[in-house]
């Protein structure tokens, strides 16, 4: 992903504002509900059965914070996202079979999550870094697809 100077501060000014607990969990909530074709990869994790119970499920926030460290360790490796996400790539193809299109929805919904939380600090600049930075994260989770 290539980020101006100016875009990689304002990544990392955000991203220390970040709450990965809340954010992630945020996130991977509203994709199972708003893409609930989504929640196929997630029938281990009880009950799915509406907004609220997947919004408040304790494995959907944990795996959501989880989602979320990864991402945040791609943010510290921007010149290789592949290199980074080549071990999640390989297991979300070959054993978990993830859609990879998965990717983008979960990306646009973290910077959603996070145009949210941050408010007027989620500027349209800042939320031009992040998409690139989502995108460029799909695109690396997507490396190993065949």
């Amino acid at each position: 992903v290539h980020l101006s100077g100016e875009e990689k501060t304002a990544l990392a000014t955000l991203w220390g504002k970040n709450v990965a607990d809340e954010v992630g969990g945020e996130a991977l909530g509203r994709l199972l509900v708003v893409y609930p074709w989504t929640q196929r990869f997630f029938d281990s994790f009880g009950d799915l059965s509406s907004a609220s119970a997947l919004m408040s499920n304790a494995k959907v926030k944990a795996h959501g914070k989880k989602v979320l460290d990864s991402f945040s360790e791609g943010l510290k490796h921007l010149d290789d996202l592949k290199g980074t996400f080549s071990s999640l790539s390989e297991l979300h193809c070959d054993k978990l079979h993830v859609d990879p299109e998965n990717f983008r929805l979960l990306g646009n919904m973290l910077v959603l999550v996070m145009a949210h939380h941050l408010g007027k600090d989620f500027t349209p600049a800042a939320q031009a870094a992040y998409q690139k930075v989502v995108a460029g994260v799909a695109n690396a989770l997507a490396h190993k697809y065949h």
